[in-house]
């Protein structure tokens, strides 16, 4: 036991991990295992490490970075594929693992279930409720299309535009299939939602079409990716759905807006036909119009109808013209009456204004003053004390001579506050008569004729002394007087009746002055000196 146990040749932990590594790889140089995706792993690096499994076994893979990214599947954990590569180890943790060079999917079976996992999911989400779907714009002006610019896709939407109505197309050409094409569609609807429509730039779309031809399950997957799906959820501008033929779905069929069975429906979706929408409108203005005429017809019978039961404008405008003559002769009667009441009125006012009929009440005002005075005199006192001094003699042997006194000094006393009184009364009605009067007096100056002379104005009389209005009043040759301010008076004679102007009114004299006639004193107005002075004498 001992010398076979040191017949044994020794290998160190490095040759045997060097030759269990090279016996795997030549015996293992290329494989393909069919197994499912079970732990998925993407580091900053950008290798791609996760595991393949069936219902008894897992096997380690790894898949370098620049393999990675032209695999046509993207790694989900639970997608049943088949990898082709080739076996090796790996020393450092004593392990084999599977170095994958390419990876398909296992039938399409895997990636039926796998889309079905997935549409359950973003259903969950609310991704695909129909309150978010925004509705198609009836006649966009500007069009997106997200497609292949080398495809027959393109070539038939903007055939089918230029057919129905033409309308400003713009196409964000992408890869509509293979590894990363699902983030160019992605950035391409993002990018549409981006632009601002400014003046001078590119103009935003109204509409995006996603299209693309038919294929296989595999072909479409790109429009399977939840980095496409979400991109049209997010989308505020109305996206429709064009992807394959009529029995292909994919899940961004349930998040647009709308879905097109063919990427033709697609554009018949987008826009009206031209010819179609100009016969409708013809078709509403034919009705139009005949709504109109009938509308006038009928408006034109009931006005011919109401017109009969009318009478004829000339006998409303006579009428009105007979009620404008009654009324125009009764406001010249009430005028003329309306000027004599005020006439008179001014005449009366002028007569109980005057200073005559002041000094009259005046007089007869301190006449009644006298009176009273008369009747509470000293004299009048005496003769009372005199008539009760006799009845209290009279009374002296009823009555005793203290009580007698003290009614002679109660009725003194209360004789004399009633005097007392009588005089205070008599002052204050003095005193208020010649406030009144004076208030009188300034008014009267205010309103007399001589004040307004005293402006500057004057007053012209007619041979018969009344005032002068008009120049129709007096004829050529008769003589005029013209009253001034302090009772000076001027005479003149008419030698011209001529419309009055400047050049008239400086160079040629209409009335000829001559000296005033002298009036007598007493036909002198009382100004407003002697009232004062008649005043003073009186009071």
């Amino acid at each position: 036991m001992d010398e076979q146990a040191t017949n044994v040749t020794e290998y160190s932990v490095s040759e045997i991990s060097g030759a269990v590594k090279r016996k795997i790889e030549d015996d293992f140089s290329f494989v393909r295992v069919r197994g499912e995706l079970g732990r998925v792993a993407r580091p900053a690096s950008g290798h791609l490490y996760f595991d393949l499994k069936d219902d008894k076994s897992v096997l380690a893979a790894v898949c370098w970075k620049g393999v990675a990214k032209g695999l046509a599947v993207n790694p989900e954990q639970g997608l049943e594929v088949i990898c082709s590569g080739r076996l090796t180890t790996f020393p450092g943790q004593s392990r084999y693992q599977m170095l994958v060079e390419q990876m398909e999917p296992a039938g399409e079976g895997a990636l039926m279930a796998l889309l079905e996992a997935r549409r359950k999911k973003l259903a969950t989400e609310g991704l695909f409720d129909a309150d978010r779907k925004q509705p198609i714009p009836y006649l966009p002006e500007v069009i997106g299309v997200v497609t292949s610019p080398s495809g027959a896709v393109i070539r038939d939407i903007l055939h089918r535009l230029a057919d129905r109505f033409p309308r400003h197309v713009l196409v964000w050409p992408v890869r509509v299939q293979g590894q990363g094409s699902d983030v160019e569609v992605a950035n391409a609807i993002n990018g549409f939602n981006l632009l601002d429509g400014s003046e001078g730039s590119t103009p935003r779309p109204n509409v995006i079409i996603v299209a693309r031809g038919g294929g296989s399950l595999e072909d479409l997957w790109s429009f399977n990716e939840e980095v496409v799906v979400r991109a049209v959820a997010a989308s505020t501008i109305p996206v429709i759905s064009a992807i394959g033929h009529e029995t292909d779905t994919t899940l961004i069929d349930f998040v647009a807006d709308q879905r097109a069975p063919t990427p033709t429906a697609a554009a018949e979706m987008a826009v009206p036909v031209r010819s179609e929408l100009i016969a409708h409108l013809l078709d509403r203005e034919r009705r139009l119009l005949q709504g109109q005429q009938r509308r006038l017809d009928q408006a034109q019978q009931m006005l011919i109808g109401l017109s009969r039961g009318m009478k004829r404008p000339q006998d409303l405008w006579m009428m009105n013209a007979q009620r404008l003559d009654n009324l125009s002769q009764k406001l010249s009667g009430a005028l003329s009456n309306r000027l004599q009441l005020a006439r008179s009125r001014f005449q009366l006012s002028d007569i109980r204004l005057s200073p005559r009929s002041f000094l009259q009440d005046i007089e007869r005002s301190s006449a009644r003053i006298a009176e009273l005075q008369e009747r509470i005199s000293a004299r009048s006192f005496q003769q009372n004390l005199e008539r009760y001094s006799a009845r209290v003699a009279e009374l002296h042997g009823r009555i005793s001579p203290r009580s007698v006194l003290q009614n002679i000094s109660r009725y003194a006393s209360h004789t004399m506050d009633l005097q007392a009184r009588l005089l205070r009364g008599a002052g204050a009605v003095q005193q208020t008569a010649l406030s009144s009067l004076q208030s009188l007096a300034r008014q009267l100056d205010l309103l007399s004729h001589e004040a307004i002379l005293e402006r500057g104005f004057a007053l012209v009389l007619d041979p018969a002394g009344k005032p002068l209005r008009t120049s129709e009043q007096v004829k050529l040759g008769d003589r005029i007087d013209i009253r001034l301010a302090k009772q000076n008076h001027l005479s003149a004679e008419i030698t011209s009746q001529a419309p009055a102007s400047k050049s008239t009114m400086a160079d040629k004299p209409i009335a000829k002055s001559a000296p005033p006639p002298k009036r007598p004193a007493s036909d002198r107005s009382v100004n407003k000196k002697s009232v004062d002075d008649e005043q003073g004498d009186l009071f």
